[in-house]
């Protein structure tokens, strides 16, 4: 079908597309009536675009993530969890081999020396799939996308979001360049909420994001990106996110970003908030903000500082946490804290706002801290 295929920009000439299906129908003896001609031409368009049976999930936009598991089984999460929407007709087959296309298509090898994959697609899909014998019930893909619509304060908070009293709360953190992390489990909306307070930074100011894999979308007119790069088929030619940090400390940031702390880069990420870069931040994952010091202790570990270091260095340089959870119906941030010593000297995460199971915003003993470091009052 190739040759009867033209591309303009991401889109394909439709009307040319189905003449070819009809014109190769044709040649093998087949006539197809309109619906049968519609249902092609869409199979031959998915394929054409890379994610096959997948692409109608992809599209839609209110789907967040698509995921195949064993046997072929689509699942989609449009903000209220996980619905079982079809299966792959070829079952394992077909997910495998699609699998290995859409590793292929971005540039990266899946198969039985390395059986996972982690990537962006060409189109800013994240993919993730693992095939056995590291999953031995079968191929298992999973697809984020990026919907091109950077979110902003305003629309988190109109969507329930963000409560309308936290929200100078929130621009206080930015305005008072305050250092902090966002933190909640897989799926919570940390890089929505992110992408949103940055786009509050000024105009004036040079941002400057370190990111395994481009996710965040501040609205903002001077972001620079940093991306991780994966090892290449012979194990060679990887560069972490560690390398990243570092080399964005010498490019003039005013706030630095590392998109999600998870290994050896917290080590350049507390250093960083130590020496004078004010307003820097990130992602964590955290199921609550009191669990931030244990999580901060094993991420110093994999880096090589000790546990006494690590305190130190969070408790001075770092000021808030943000945690966001995932409920039924949408994501919402529901709880602040700020961050500080504790008597001992240790790292300190102590509530300062709280949603409550009502729904009401409470105050916690964190508060005066944190409102006395944004300049807040009442």
């Amino acid at each position: 079908m190739r040759e009867h295929l033209t591309a303009q920009g991401d889109r394909l000439d439709r009307r040319r597309l189905v003449g070819g299906v009809r014109e190769v129908s044709a040649r093998r003896g087949r006539l197809l009536d309109a619906q049968e001609l519609r249902r092609t031409a869409d199979a031959v368009e998915d394929l054409a675009r890379g994610l096959g049976p997948l692409q109608r999930w992809v599209d839609d936009a209110e789907v967040t993530d698509v995921l195949v598991t064993e046997g072929g089984r689509i699942w989609v999460d449009r903000g209220g969890g996980l619905v079982e929407v079809g299966r792959l007709a070829d079952g394992e087959p077909q997910v495998r081999a699609l699998a290995v296309r859409l590793a292929a298509l971005a540039g990266r090898r899946l198969d039985d020396g390395l059986p996972w994959v982690d990537a962006r697609l060409p189109d800013g899909v994240r993919l993730h799939a693992v095939i056995p014998p590291v999953s031995p019930q079968g191929t298992h893909i999973s697809l984020r996308t990026l919907r091109g619509g950077p979110a902003d304060l305003d629309a988190l908070v109109a969507a329930g979001s963000v409560p309308v009293t936290w929200r100078p709360v929130l621009e206080a953190v930015i305005a008072s360049r305050a250092a902090f992390l966002v933190t909640g489990g897989t799926g919570a909306g940390k890089t929505t909420l992110l992408s949103a307070l940055l786009s509050l930074v000024p105009p004036t100011e040079r941002v400057v994001l370190v990111e395994d894999v481009g996710e965040l979308l501040p609205r903002h007119p001077h972001v620079v990106r940093l991306e991780a790069r994966h090892a290449n088929v012979e194990g060679r030619g990887e560069i972490g996110l560690d390398v990243l940090v570092r080399q964005a400390l010498r490019m003039r940031p005013d706030r630095l970003v590392v998109g999600e702390c998870r290994g050896r880069e917290v080590r350049e990420l507390l250093a960083a908030l130590n020496t004078g870069h004010d307003g820097g931040c990130g992602t964590l994952h955290a199921n609550a903000p009191a669990e931030v010091p244990a999580r901060l202790e094993a991420l110093g570990l994999v880096a090589g500082l000790n546990r006494a270091g690590v305190h130190a260095q969070a408790a001075a340089g770092l000021d808030a946490v943000l945690h966001v959870r995932r409920g039924v119906q949408r994501r919402q941030v529901v709880e602040l804290a700020a961050v500080g010593r504790g008597e001992r000297g240790e790292l300190s995460v102590v509530t300062a706002l709280r949603l409550d199971d009502d729904g009401r915003s409470v105050t916690g003993p964190g508060w005066p801290a944190l409102a006395g470091r944004l300049g807040l009052s009442g």
